[in-house]
């Protein structure tokens, strides 16, 4: 399963979820599944709004892990 590295980006750039669904319009809930990991599946629009805005690399939000 991929590990999504929103809760780091977040952490390192002190920006709460309630920000950044503000900012985005992205809605809270999906941002916590991403933010706890317990996301299944994750519309393309979603993670393209959140790469602009953070400004990283898909590579950067979601990683494969190390088997």
């Amino acid at each position: 399963m991929l590990r999504c590295h929103l809760s780091r980006i977040l952490g390192e750039r002190k920006l709460k979820i309630t920000e950044l669904s503000r900012a985005t319009g992205i809605n809270q809930n999906t941002l916590y599944r991403l933010y706890n990991e317990t996301a299944t599946r994750v519309d393309l629009g979603v993670i393209y709004t959140l790469c602009r805005y953070l400004d990283v690399e898909v590579g950067e939000l979601f990683k494969l892990p190390d088997e």
